[in-house]
């Protein structure tokens, strides 16, 4: 349970109906398995000790009598068991029966929450049987000398890690208007479990999946969902055993229908906490709830669920595609906005043959399309400086020349060795002032073109950069629109691979695909042999990496560790645990000590839930310190 997740299992026992000696064993055995899979939730389906399908068996004290004592022995067998288990059971509580849900916790019972919503249509009954259960907890005795609260306003809280707090609702609660769930949610439960026997029809389950994630999203919690599966009557309908784990909106795992398998993740509890937080219409509740403690070892939950290298890139093709498009759609929209309201006929952007300011072409490109304006209002603008390689610079002009902007070119190196010389400059010192020099200049001469053309400069700089602060100030950091400002660099390399296989112009294609295998480079250094001699990966760290940190940093809110248990797990086999380290530190260095330059960037869209502008998304001081990020990366070499 280290760092805030916790392993959940839903278990779908095989059992039989009415069978309860038979049934408490598959359920023992359910148990056991589970929790040697180092399960800490634990949860079966709705009434499997006795069988959802016992019809007018209900009525029958017999099989009543005998749920109630297998319960007991159930919950004796979880003496042993490290986990708190939700286990399905019919039981009277003042003359009345009630589909009820038991809470099994280190040999007791915690308290059983009743089912809310009794389903009397088409081919449920559960009213004939069933009465709906109270809010409000009340006594329940199993016997004499165990007494427990009953009701739906229960939160279950774990003693070792108080910010797990479990509440429960039983299937058709769910399907509901008004689920007990979001009241649950909005007194404090941040994990949902719910114990269910839906039958299968056809279409059934694409739609419950769609509400046990929609409801992890809405709620911002962790949703197990355990379903009735083999052994349940077959007499009018089958049950197919259909397990959910989602967190969040997002499906962790899911049973393979028919199999009655057993499904394990892990929840993040403290992300979940983070996201509620974040969420300033995320509105507690002032009601009372019963909180009961269970105890749980607390020790380091090793991950079963997968953790995604690149989190701002779509992993399906299909997905990624339709993604890219809206993307380009969202940039080309802002600027369109843009440059209706100020009445410009120009935009004026530094072509470098790079991956950034190929994407911003191609953005421009559309919003000129969606304006009916001539792409000869488009000033594409090469300046070769010192280090522009033969490579880039046909690529630029070929790019430009494809898409018809208008081609413009401004060698920059005679301006430069003149400010050289004005500043004390020695031209032979190839240190920081010699590479921003450039950057500078070029941006000058952006900036007076739009002037003379009554036009606007087109930002090329992207997400990554901007969260490292490899821009130079007032240089590239500087336009009039930054379109890319938004859009980390895994995924601009996605939109111009996108837009090259979609574009239908060869010679297009053809540039675009060069430029994705080119080196990023900011091309201020002289090349050697007549090939890019400053890559900006072997400088600063591979964005990869760095767009991964910036994701689970910013977007999640996780501490340094928690950002490298995962990205050691992400990129095994690709780096090593000490490169991983070292460009972590480099990252949380670099963000703390660039905030400045975020503080005055230029308008740009957002285009997904990372963002750093400060009138958006990041309202971070330009002074704050990086201190106990830093310490706490640092005590991990120890």
């Amino acid at each position: 349970m280290e760092q805030g997740y916790v392993r959940a299992a839903a278990v779908t026992p095989d059992i039989r109906v009415a069978d309860t000696s038979y049934n408490a064993k598959a359920i023992c055995d359910g148990i056991a398995g589970a929790a040697a899979q180092g399960a800490k939730i634990i949860v079966l389906p709705e009434l499997c000790i006795t069988g959802y399908t016992c019809g007018d068996l209900f009525l029958q004290e017999k099989l009543l009598c005998e749920a109630k004592k297998e319960l007991l022995r159930i919950a004796e067998f979880t003496s042993e068991i490290d986990a708190v288990v939700f286990v399905g059971v019919p039981l009277v509580c003042r003359g009345k029966l009630y589909n009820t849900a038991a809470v099994l916790n280190r040999g007791r019972i915690l308290g059983v929450v009743p089912k809310t919503y009794l389903p009397n249509y088409n081919e449920f009954y559960e009213a004939r049987h069933f009465t709906r259960g109270m809010e409000e907890p009340v006594e329940l005795a199993l016997t004499k000398d165990i007494v427990v609260p009953m009701g739906t306003r229960q939160l279950f809280v774990c003693e070792e890690l108080p910010e797990l707090k479990i509440a429960a609702e039983i299937c058709e609660d769910l399907w509901t208007a008004e689920p007990p769930s979001i009241r649950h949610a909005r007194c404090g439960a941040n994990v949902i479990v719910n114990l269910s026997a839906s039958d299968e029809t056809t279409g059934k389950a694409a739609y419950r999946r769609e509400l046990v994630l929609g409801q992890s999203a809405r709620l911002l919690c962790g949703y197990i969902y355990a379903s009735a599966g083999d052994g349940e009557s077959t007499q009018d309908v089958v049950y197919s055993g259909h397990n959910l784990i989602a967190e969040n909106g997002r499906l962790l795992k899911e049973s393979t229908p028919f199999c009655s398998e057993t499904i394990y993740s892990e929840i993040d509890v403290f992300w979940l906490n983070e996201e509620r937080r974040r969420m300033t219409t995320f509105e507690p509740s002032g009601e009372k709830y019963r909180e009961t403690y269970f105890s749980l070892k607390k020790e380091e939950t090793a991950l079963s669920r997968a953790v995604d290298p690149m989190p701002f890139v779509p992993s399906g093709q299909q997905d990624r595609r339709r993604r890219c498009e809206e993307i380009l759609s969202i940039q080309a929209g802002g600027l369109k906005k843009r440059l209706k309201h100020t009445n410009c006929r120009s935009a004026v952007i530094g072509i470098s043959g790079g991956l950034d300011s190929t994407l911003a072409l191609l953005v421009t490109v559309r919003a000129f399309d969606a304006l009916g304006i001539e792409r000869g209002g488009i000033k594409a603008v090469t300046m070769p400086g010192f280090g522009t390689t033969d490579r880039t610079y046909d690529n630029a002009v070929r790019l430009i020349h494809c898409l018809g902007a208008d081609f413009l070119e401004v060698d920059i190196r005679d301006a430069v060795r003149i400010h050289f010389r004005d500043i004390g400059q020695d031209p032979g010192v190839h240190d920081v002032t010699y590479e921003n020099s450039q950057a500078r200049e070029r941006t000058q001469i952006l900036m007076d073109i739009a002037n003379k053309t009554g036009g606007m400069v087109i930002g090329t700089g992207d997400l990554s950069e901007l969260a490292l602060g490899w821009a130079t100030y007032n240089g590239d950091h500087m336009s009039m629109y930054a379109v890319n400002a938004s859009v980390p660099k895994t995924l601009v390399r996605h939109l111009v691979r996108y837009y090259a296989d979609t574009c239908g112009d060869k010679e297009l294609e053809r540039v675009l695909l060069d430029v994705l295998n080119t080196p990023v480079s900011p091309e201020l250094l002289p090349p050697e042999n007549g090939k890019i001699s400053q890559k900006t990966e072997d400088l600063v760290g591979p964005y990869e990496l760095h767009d991964f940190f910036l994701y689970h940093m910013l977007r999640q809110g996780f501490a340094p560790a928690k950002v490298y248990r995962l990205a050691k797990i992400a990129f095994a086999g690709l780096y090593s645990d000490e490169t991983i380290h070292k460009w972590l530190t480099t990252f949380y260095r670099r963000f703390f000590a660039q905030q400045f330059k975020r503080s005055c960037l230029p308008d740009g869209p957002k285009v997904g839930s990372v963002a750093v502008s400060p009138r958006g998304d990041l309202r971070m001081p330009s002074d704050a310190c990086a201190d106990i990020w830093l310490k706490e990366l640092e005590e991990l070499r120890r």
